[in-house]
């Protein structure tokens, strides 16, 4: 934590000395030290463990010692963790080893304090279930609260977020991963307190740390998923810079009608693959066509036609995709069969692909060029219910149309998206025809694009208005 605010370090000492006032009444209190050290190294190690593996924490260990412990001794476990090396096994500056133990510190007296006030230490000695399952629960939503209160309070202070974003979201995020570690940590606490003791605790560690194996397993694969998106993005950005940020628009207001829809989670995932990807066939097109100044000639059309073809080649062996492949193989066709590559008609071209048809010609309409103004959402809606029926799909139009209505539209500005003076200058010659093509082609002004731009592609990311 070089270079923190200063109000950000008095924030930290503030809640450094509320953890030491915790801990005041623990001359007065009967504590278990064995069990105290015993967890605290416990801990210690899974932390380390966590950290270096998943890059993660784990609370089990912390919330069965605020289950097993009086307030006081239970808010000594998660000392011993401020001790250890970072993540990638750097050293951690002073003021992040006193957040490390303050932090926690505070979360786990608070968690035990609700606990032993509600009776859940006599719900566990006897192992009163489901009555234990009561106190153990609230444990667990005072040491969320407490947990989102101190990390929104750093986030507003060190990383200077405003205060309403600092907090929103915080609490819910973590309350369900935190529930499953408490459920966890319960059960290690009921075990601690049976006749085969302490041993018999550890043995809920393995198959939480399997599970968490699992779930780290695929958080890296989901990785590596996006990674190879990203990859791919930035190759046709690289190619094709004059729409950089298209892409990623695309794939947003993909999600935007994905969700209107009611399609499921992983089905809206995978839109938002296919609108990032559904020009990533422009790396098969000669970089000379995409930059022609003057017209195309209808070989050289012929040849930026097959770029959906071409983008669907290329990741037809990226199994994660699922139906996306089909979204930039087909997401150029038109209902009433005018479209390319295949000429499909009506029901015959893939849900998918006409969902990502219409956010990629709103994009285009409501993207600002250096040669023209973006389009306002409401004109470019029109223009999408005008064409709806014979070039795109009535429902995904209707579904954007009620999407944009309820949440608005908020793209993602990129830097080669720079507002007009106010005097535009002439249009540069390396301009990207495939989107003023594709937009005087939707608005029925065909010949006047072949003449001034050479129909330079109905490539174009979007049938364009």
């Amino acid at each position: 934590m070089e270079a923190v605010p200063t109000r950000a370090r008095v924030y930290v000492a503030c809640v450094a000395l509320l953890a030491l006032l915790c801990l005041l009444p623990l001359p007065r209190t009967h504590v278990p030290w064995w069990a105290v050290a015993l967890l605290a190294v416990l801990y210690a190690a899974c932390e380390y463990v966590a950290r270096r593996r998943f890059a993660g924490t784990f609370y089990p260990v912390l919330l069965a010692g605020a289950f097993l412990l009086p307030p006081p001794a239970a808010a000594l476990v998660p000392l011993s963790a401020a001790l250890l090396p970072g993540g990638a096994g750097s050293a951690p500056t002073p003021l992040r080893r006193v957040w490390r133990a303050a932090q926690p510190a505070l979360a786990v007296w608070a968690a035990s304090r609700v606990h032993w006030m509600l009776g859940g230490r006599d719900a566990v000695v006897g192992a009163d279930f489901p009555y234990a399952l009561v106190p153990a629960g609230a444990a667990v939503l005072a040491f969320c609260l407490v947990l989102a209160v101190l990390d929104g309070g750093i986030l507003a202070l060190a990383e200077r977020v405003p205060a309403r974003r600092a907090w929103r979201g915080l609490l819910a995020r973590s309350l369900a991963p935190i529930a499953v570690h408490g459920l966890a940590g319960l059960m290690m606490a009921v075990l601690w307190r049976s006749p085969y003791g302490p041993v018999a605790a550890l043995l809920v560690l393995l198959p939480m740390c399997v599970s968490w194996w699992v779930f780290a397993q695929y958080h890296r694969e989901r990785a590596a998923h996006q990674a190879t998106i990203r990859a791919l993005v930035q190759a046709v950005d690289i190619k094709d810079g004059y729409t950089r940020g298209h892409s990623e628009r695309v794939g947003q207001a993909s999600v935007m009608i994905a969700r209107e829809l009611d399609m499921d989670d992983e089905r809206v995932e995978v839109l938002r693959f296919a609108g990032i990807l559904h020009d990533v066939g422009k790396l098969g097109v000669p970089t000379r066509l995409l930059r022609k100044d003057g017209p195309l000639t209808p070989e050289e059309r012929r040849v930026i036609e097959l770029h959906p073809e071409y983008g669907h080649e290329m990741v037809r062996g990226i199994s994660f995709l699922g139906e996306a492949r089909a979204a930039i193989l087909h997401h150029h066709e038109r209902l009433d069969g005018s479209g390319y590559p295949y000429g499909l008609m009506g029901g015959q071209i893939p849900e998918c692909a006409r969902v990502v048809a219409v956010a990629d010609a709103f994009d285009a309409m409501t993207s600002t060029r250096s040669y023209r103004r973006a389009r306002p959402v409401q004109a470019a809606l029109e223009e999408l219910e005008r064409c709806a029926g014979a070039q795109f799909d009535p429902r995904m139009v209707t579904a954007l149309a009620q999407a944009l209505g309820r949440y608005g539209w908020h793209p993602t500005v990129t830097a080669d998206e720079t507002p007009l003076p106010t005097s535009p200058p002439a249009p540069p010659p390396s301009r990207d025809a495939v989107d003023r093509a594709e937009e005087n082609r939707t608005e029925g002004n065909r010949a006047e694009a072949d003449r001034a731009e050479g129909d330079r592609d109905r490539v174009g990311r979007g049938a364009a208005s």
